[in-house]
């Protein structure tokens, strides 16, 4: 799970998402020994969701509309750093490797240069 930059904001979450988040709260607090099964839980909270009014709702909804603030506010602030400086010394990518066939072609009909491979110093 290392991809993704790390200070990256976390994303916002829905009226939905904070519904269920409060449904697994409170059967987390009623069953503590009962583990959730994910399936079962999931049809039950949908169902749940559908029959519940808007005013009902409107307490997750301003909920997602706080979250969804702060989410802007943090990209607002948020600058994504070029992960090639981070990552140190330029090596060549995975994705050149599938370019060597097409050059190999290249140079074989002589359209191109003969191509080079050479050992960068990456490991």
């Amino acid at each position: 799970m290392g991809k993704g930059d790390p200070h990256k904001p976390k994303g916002r979450m829905s009226a939905y998402a904070y519904f269920v988040q409060t449904c697994r709260e409170e059967h987390k607090k009623k069953n503590p020994e009962i583990p959730i099964n994910f399936s079962e839980f999931s049809k039950k909270c949908s169902g749940r969701w559908k029959m519940m009014s808007d005013k009902e709702k409107s307490k997750f909804e301003d909920m997602a509309k706080q979250d969804k603030v702060r989410y802007e506010q943090e990209m607002k602030n948020y600058m994504p750093g070029n992960k090639r400086e981070e990552e140190g010394p330029q090596c060549p990518q995975k994705t050149s490797l599938r370019l060597l066939p097409v050059l190999l072609r290249a140079s074989a009909q002589n359209q191109g240069p003969e191509p080079q491979l050479g050992n960068r110093g990456c490991g």
